[in-house]
């Protein structure tokens, strides 16, 4: 699952980012409320993991922006505080499971698990643009009924694309959401990303569109549109 942590404590955050990575999640990490709501906004994720005790903005201000959009993503609240009032108020704002630092990691993870069974009612979902399909959940991509071999990074990256299809994804939301994956990644590493999957998915009736100087757009390929 693609797992946003929102998390001001740097050590707990990295060690949840770990044990998920571990898990075969792909988190991210963000350390205060403004930027979880953003990264909401601008991103799919199957999971928010969402500290109460945020900076800027407050996880239950977070949590009430997320379910006023009509958001339906799982969100586990992390609190300090133990209060009957506090879980209350979360779970009457839309929160689906709530856990009192400290907590150990491993019922973390559980939760985590439980969480994703909760939201997957189907075995696939799949992501149709012309004659490209991705399975989100089986993580292959198809050409016409072909296999495609993409690195995890350049699946990612699609990924991304299909969810804003028609729409821009900056350069900079794409090196922020790679870095889930760990290690540097920079703006020419995305565009290395980039031209790989340009060659691998040519055959489709899509495109990746560059907007110079902010960034890309996948796009139906208006070629393919036009009477034969």
């Amino acid at each position: 699952m693609r797992i946003l942590i929102a998390e001001d404590d740097g050590s707990l955050a990295q060690a949840l980012a770990c044990a998920l990575r571990l898990a075969g999640h792909e988190p991210l990490l963000v350390r205060d409320g403004a930027s979880a709501q953003a990264a909401v906004e601008r991103d799919t994720f199957d999971l928010v993991i969402l500290d109460l005790g945020l900076p800027a903005v407050s996880g239950l201000d977070v949590l009430r922006h997320v379910r006023e959009r009509g958001a339906t993503v799982p969100i586990l609240i992390l609190s300090a505080t133990a209060g009957v009032d506090t879980r209350v108020r979360s779970l009457d704002l839309g929160a689906d499971d709530y856990m009192v630092k400290p907590f150990a990691v491993a019922e973390l993870a559980a939760r985590v698990r439980a969480l994703g069974r909760r939201k997957r009612p189907q075995a696939t979902d799949i992501e149709r643009r012309g004659s490209l399909a991705v399975d989100l959940c089986a993580h292959t991509v198809t050409i016409d009924g072909r296999n495609i071999v993409l690195s995890a990074r350049e699946l990612s990256l699609l990924e991304v694309l299909l969810r804003s299809h028609g729409r821009l994804v900056t350069k900079n939301q794409l090196v922020n959401h790679l870095l889930s994956f760990g290690g540097e990644v920079g703006k020419n590493a995305i565009e290395v990303y980039i031209h790989r999957l340009r060659r691998k998915i040519e055959d489709a009736a899509v495109r990746i569109t560059t907007v110079p100087g902010m960034g890309y757009c996948l796009e139906m390929d208006q070629l393919e549109r036009l009477p034969h």
